[in-house]
């Protein structure tokens, strides 16, 4: 059930970004100093507020699927929606994806799968232990990482780069919620008692302008497809990390698990690239002849 739920929020999460791309470049640019009117702005189209709204169901079917199976188990079904996310952007989306574009698309995706078929995939509450000290330093890492990328992105009207920051922020978001699911049967005082639900809280909204102004500046696939790699990647390694996943259950899976690692981040690098909307090529029109003018004749006396 917890793949199931992942595929889904897979396919729906991709869908939502590419119509929250079509709301965020049709509106005024998001503004750092007037954030709350920016957000207004945004949920004025209509394509940016269905692609929220199915942001939300896949955000809601990916935590569902947090508390069945491992992280990094979860991470590597998502990593499929990719591909997925590519054809949708060239069939339905007008958008013409290059073979640069694809052939990163592909090995990203092929990394990350390969890192899901040699995962050991566990499930069940045990799966939402982890190590103190590891959780507050791999979050504390990818918060400065995420925040270093947002702001030289913000800056430099990087949208790539700010994509990388919303992938960075948001994985500290999933392993926070995560965390957050092995404290949930206590109720709800436990969870409010800790971090956990502030830190998702915080890093959802600085991650949701963060990618939206991606969204304004780059190109829809490479924004989208590093978005995902950098969140899924990240994940995959909390994982193994603050949660105590498996990196192989031998040698050989270990070096598998390793390949595919660099796999993705060499992949990573082929897909910001030149896209180009798709037009229909119409003839220009034919130059038209200027009229020839002749001398007006003189004027006859009248009878």
């Amino acid at each position: 059930m917890g793949i199931g739920l992942a595929g889904l929020s897979a396919l729906t999460t991709n869908v939502g970004f590419l119509l929250r791309h079509r709301g965020a470049v049709a509106v005024e640019d998001v503004n750092p100093r007037h954030l709350v009117h920016s957000a207004v702005v945004l949920f004025r189209s209509k394509w940016w507020t269905i692609g929220f709204a199915l942001a939300i169901v896949a955000y809601l079917l990916h935590v569902s699927a947090l508390t069945l199976v491992s992280l990094s188990a979860i991470q590597a079904v998502l990593a499929a929606g990719i591909v997925v996310m590519a054809v949708l952007a060239e069939r339905f989306f007008g958008l013409e994806v290059g073979p640069r574009q694809w052939l990163g698309v592909g090995l990203a995706s092929a990394g990350l799968i390969g890192l899901a078929l040699t995962a050991d995939v566990e499930s069940g509450q045990g799966t939402t232990d982890y190590d103190p000290a590891a959780m507050i330093g791999f979050s504390a890492a990818l918060t400065a990482a995420g925040l270093a990328a947002l702001v030289v992105g913000w800056r430099g009207r990087h949208g790539v780069l700010l994509a990388v920051a919303t992938g960075l922020l948001l994985t500290v978001t999933h392993v926070a919620f995560k965390a957050a699911t092995g404290k949930a049967d206590g109720g709800v005082m436990p969870v409010l008692e800790r971090p956990y639900a502030y830190v998702v809280v915080a890093g959802g909204v600085v991650a949701f302008f963060a990618s939206a102004r991606s969204l304004q500046l780059g190109p829809a696939v490479p924004v989208i497809a590093v978005t995902a790699i950098v969140g899924n990647a990240c994940a995959i390694a909390a994982g193994i990390v603050v949660f105590g996943d498996t990196l192989g259950s031998g040698p050989v899976a270990i070096v598998f698990r390793v390949l595919g690692f660099a796999l993705v981040i060499g992949a990573s690098t082929l897909i910001p690239g030149p896209l180009r909307a798709r037009t229909t090529r119409r003839r220009a029109p034919a130059p038209q002849r200027r009229a020839r003018r002749y001398p007006a004749e003189p004027a006859r006396p009248a009878a």
